[in-house]
């Protein structure tokens, strides 16, 4: 059965205080932080992720500290923001008019808040500890609690989601940080991908050494508590051996069946369109140290142990952002994707600050009937009869005979169609694709989308101006055969076992291999992430040639990254028949540098 809580031990680490469960031990080790400090009052900072349930601590907080003998003040960080109107207006430029783009924000948290907002706060701390005549814990809540005191605290902890449970919270809706309202849950996304993630995942990284206790809530009726020095140590750790993040995945109006079943997922739910594993921004990591298991986001894994996880060559060009992912689209009893085209890096640097060009690939795991792939344009197609047949689809909703402009290829199991950016594509329905990318996925300017609506029942946005601005007119049904729909490459052999060459280009930052396993293939990482997907057959093990008592198994369909430093290792068959896995990664010859791109 497929995992869909996969962990992923401690193996090495020896932690002072472990992972700990449960409100009474974050209430006792808070309070414990707090204890003993000079005057009459304590201090503690309450920071945290937007969206985590802040509430839920504090109700329990207040009579836990009366009955160690403190009177409770508090202060909230939603008192000292910037009106919601006042954010409005100060983000314009990086929300936009536009219903799903916008400019990704650069500054800091600091803009979220009033100009006096620590003098305020300064003021209102001085009133409590001038009238305090009893021991009193005054706690200070919210996203950028601790910036708000200055650091003036006597003890802080930082409250953590995932962006997974946010997403599922602005769909019930929960409001981005600070604002009084959100026309609907795309919006939310939309302003929580362009602002609040750049300015708050910023500061949570880097204050994260600042604070005492880490919580992870993303069940709020059972915190998890680190110590932060212990948590830096479970990330350093996790990040020197195979690991596999939790699968994120999502309903959508083209969604298929197949990975529903697969996975056993809840039968209320409509399909499963999406499975991230991994996409490094929107995954976290299920780890596990003595029968005890915390939630953390991939980002503070990158954030923290990036030289480990991805080698020295990838850290120069990409910094701490891991640059490859894994996605699941699942047509298969579903329906087509819209007809879509990816920007090039000029234009998503300058339009929307976005760090990495949407490059893709779509390797088909499973399909049945007479399933398609959409791939470039047909010979015949004229630019200015495409533009106007999508516009008057939009302006209308009226379908069109969209393969008069894009070309139809049938789809093959075990093929690997390239998707460089300006590329028309998508997949057809009666498709299970796994789709190996660079790890940017918001920017998908839909040229055509069949007339439909979205799930909630709202037109899904099209982008014909921002999608015919990109378009490469030149890649029409022969030029797309040579270049784009490539077959295998015999790269070596071990004994029975083969790896080919799926696919590679100038143009791609990524490498697509495929390894034919019978029995056992050695490989070394070399300094350079490697990640796997079993695509055939039952499951496998990696283990450390270095140690075989170090392993990881794993079933078909799901992923894993192998760490840089993990070194050399062996990839064993643990199953009944041959199997095979897509082993992809960096390509050798790309070396331009998305750090230094704008210097």
């Amino acid at each position: 059965m497929f995992e869909k809580r996969p962990l992923n031990p401690v193996r090495q680490a020896v932690l002072e205080d472990g992972i700990l469960q449960g409100y009474e031990a974050v209430l006792e080790r808070a309070v414990f932080q707090a204890h003993g400090k000079s005057g009459y009052v304590a201090t503690l900072a309450i920071d945290g992720t937007h969206g985590a349930d802040f509430q839920a601590l504090l109700r329990r907080l207040i009579p836990y500290a009366e009955k160690q003998g403190f009177r409770f003040a508090a202060a909230d960080t939603y008192g000292y923001l910037k009106s919601g109107t006042e954010l409005r207006n100060h983000f314009r430029r990086n929300i936009t008019d536009n219903r799903a783009f916008g400019y990704i924000a650069e500054g800091s948290i600091e803009e979220y808040f009033a100009n006096d907002a620590r003098e305020r706060f300064a003021a209102y701390a001085a009133e409590v500890s001038e009238s305090a005549a009893e021991p009193t814990l005054f706690v200070v809540f919210g996203p950028g609690a601790l910036w708000v005191c200055d650091g003036r605290c006597d003890a802080s902890m930082y409250l953590d989601v995932s962006r997974e449970y946010q997403e599922k919270a602005h769909k019930q809706g929960l409001l981005n940080f600070g604002f009084a309202w959100n026309a609907d849950a795309v919006e939310a996304y939309k302003i929580a991908y362009f602002v609040e993630w750049p300015l708050l995942e910023a500061y949570r990284k880097e204050r994260l050494e600042a604070f005492d206790l880490y919580v992870d809530m993303n069940d709020p009726d059972r915190p998890v508590l680190l110590t932060i020095r212990d948590l830096l140590a479970v990330i350093r750790d996790v990040a020197r051996y195979p690991l596999r993040v939790k699968p994120f995945m999502m309903p959508g109006v083209w969604g298929g069946q197949y990975m529903k079943r697969l996975a056993d997922l809840p039968e209320d739910m409509v399909n499963c369109a999406w499975n991230f594993e991994p996409i490094a921004p929107e995954n976290s990591l299920l780890v596990t140290y003595e029968g005890r298991v915390a939630e953390i986001p991939f980002l503070l894994v990158m954030a923290y142990a990036h030289l480990e996880m991805m080698g020295a060559r990838n850290v120069r060009l990409f910094g701490d952002y891991f640059p490859v992912r894994f996605d699941y689209l699942d047509t298969m009893d579903g329906d087509n994707l819209s007809c879509q085209v990816h920007p090039k890096q000029p234009f998503i640097r300058e339009r929307f600050n976005e760090f990495m060009e949407q490059q893709e690939s779509y390797y088909v795991m499973e399909k049945q009937g007479d399933a398609k792939i959409y791939l470039g344009l047909t010979e015949g197609c004229a630019p200015e009869a495409f533009r106007e047949a999508a516009e008057r689809s939009q302006v209308t909703g009226e379908p069109i005979a969209f393969t008069d402009f894009v070309q139809e290829w049938a789809s093959e199991k075990g093929g690997l169609y390239l998707i460089p950016t300006g590329t028309v594509h998508c997949s057809g329905k009666d498709n299970f694709v796994l789709e190996i990318s660079a790890t940017t996925w918001w920017f998908t300017f839909k040229i055509y989308d069949y007339a439909r609506k979205d799930l909630d029942g709202k037109p899904r946005p099209l982008n014909v101006d921002y999608a015919f601005e990109n378009i490469d007119f030149s890649r029409t049904a022969e030029w797309v055969r040579k270049n784009l729909i490539p077959g295998p490459m015999l790269l070596g052999t071990q004994g029975s076992n083969e790896e080919y060459v799926l696919g590679e280009r100038e143009d791609l930052l990524f490498y697509v291999n495929r390894i034919h396993l019978n029995d056992r293939w050695e490989d070394a990482t070399g300094d350079e992430f490697v990640m796997l997907n079993l695509v055939e057959g039952e499951s496998v093990r990696i283990v450390s040639l270095e140690d075989e008592a170090v392993y990881a198994e794993f079933r078909y369909a799901e992923s894993y990254i192998i760490p840089a430093s993990f070194g050399a290792y062996a990839i064993v068959n643990l199953g009944e028949g041959p199997c095979k896995l897509i082993k992809a990664g960096v390509s050798k010859s790309w070396n331009i540098s998305l750090v230094d791109a704008d210097e």
